[in-house]
């Protein structure tokens, strides 16, 4: 029996990469600032057979800070966003553990456990895959899980590292 073929995926950091950088936990929808800019680098990275999944680390869960309902309707707003643009979110991975509340855990980045979820879930091949971060620990993770990382400052566009992808 044949196996279906790998996919090639962009894995995504949020906060600086998809919504604007805000220096700390993004704890309220009326904070969440999505860089619609973005929209037509994503749409191109698509068209180029590439399936779009966020990894983002989201501790403040595990401080209290905001809850499973705020985090969702964020992550609905960034999906519908990007949907009105044609551009779809394959899915959104996020670890909700801190150290400091929750103790060590395999999906928090720089660890790759949020990537290793994607490529299991969606048959990627990691070797065909990019993680951009506006982080050192998202290229850590990328490397972990065998996906190209590639570092961008927070905000910039994605249009501007296009040509580092095949």
């Amino acid at each position: 029996m044949n196996q279906p073929a790998k996919k090639k995926a962009i894995f995504l950091d949020r906060d600086g990469v998809l919504n604007r950088e805000m220096g700390d936990y993004v704890c309220r929808i009326e904070d969440f600032h999505i860089l619609d800019y973005n929209i037509p680098a994503l749409k191109e990275l698509q068209d180029r057979g590439y399936l779009l999944l966020v990894a983002t680390n989201q501790g403040g869960l595990a401080k209290g800070w905001y809850t499973e309902q705020q985090l969702s309707e964020m992550h609905q707003l960034l999906r519908e966003t990007y949907s009105a643009g044609g551009v779809e979110i394959t899915d959104i991975f996020y670890c909700p553990h801190h150290p400091d509340y929750t103790g060590e855990c395999d999906c928090r980045k720089p660890k790759p456990g949020l990537l290793l979820q994607g490529i299991a879930k969606y048959n990627i091949d990691p070797a065909l895959s990019y993680f951009i971060g506006d982080r050192e620990r998202d290229v850590i993770a990328g490397t972990a899980a065998g996906v190209k990382g590639i570092l961008i400052n927070s905000d910039q566009p994605i249009s501007e590292i296009l040509d580092l992808i095949d």
